[in-house]
């Protein structure tokens, strides 16, 4: 039985290595692909993929909502998640988003090939490496409401450019900041969306 993969990459050299990896594979067959995260989920209602890898960062939506997005719309599509950036805050996101298995880029590829097979059987696949790396850094301790305060200050915006953003007052924003900065023993917001962004939590 051949396996039908859908790949949503938004670099075209990346999509295209893994199309002719995957493609060697005498089981696999790449039936669509996708470089903007909002286009996921109408491209598998069109190709119906078995599997679909999934990058995180893309445009449009990142992979991790279009996980999500994709699961209730198309639940018969398992999500394998490829990306270069093995983050912990990523991997658990990921999963809590319906993700089936999360591996990191420069898997070998007969690998690669060997997870989408194992997503497919209905078995989850992790990266080993960041399954630990998850367990230590535990869950982010940034409420969901800190997390959208310190995404649009990351942004470069000052605090009332936050608050017209988030409809919050500026006091509000304030206040989401100094606990952010307090959460992540940073000494600036900049500092504290910096280290947020290594460890996955937004």
């Amino acid at each position: 039985m051949t396996i039908k993969v859908m790949l949503a990459d938004d670099q075209a050299l990346v999509r295209g290595a893994l199309a002719a990896l995957l493609e060697l594979e005498n089981d696999l067959t790449v039936v669509s692909e996708v470089g903007d995260g909002s286009q996921v989920v109408d491209a598998a209602r069109e190709a119906e993929p078995d599997v679909v890898l999934m990058d995180v960062e893309m445009p449009g939506m990142d992979g991790i909502t279009a996980t999500a997005e994709l699961r209730k719309a198309v639940p018969s599509a398992r999500v394998l998640i490829v990306t270069t950036f093995g983050r912990p805050g990523y991997l658990r996101r990921g999963l809590q988003a319906g993700a089936a298995g999360f591996v990191v880029k420069d898997t070998p590829a007969r690998e690669l090939a060997d997870a989408v097979r194992r997503v497919h059987q209905g078995l989850r696949v992790v990266d080993p490496a960041l399954a630990t790396d998850s367990l230590v850094t535990g869950e982010s301790p940034l409420t969901a409401r800190e997390t959208d305060v310190l995404r649009a200050a990351r942004r470069g915006g000052t605090v009332a450019d936050v608050a017209k953003e988030l409809f919050l007052s500026e006091g509000t924003v304030r206040n989401h900041l100094s606990a952010v900065i307090g959460k992540t023993g940073a000494r600036t917001r900049a500092e504290a969306a910096q280290i947020a962004e290594s460890n996955g939590w937004l």
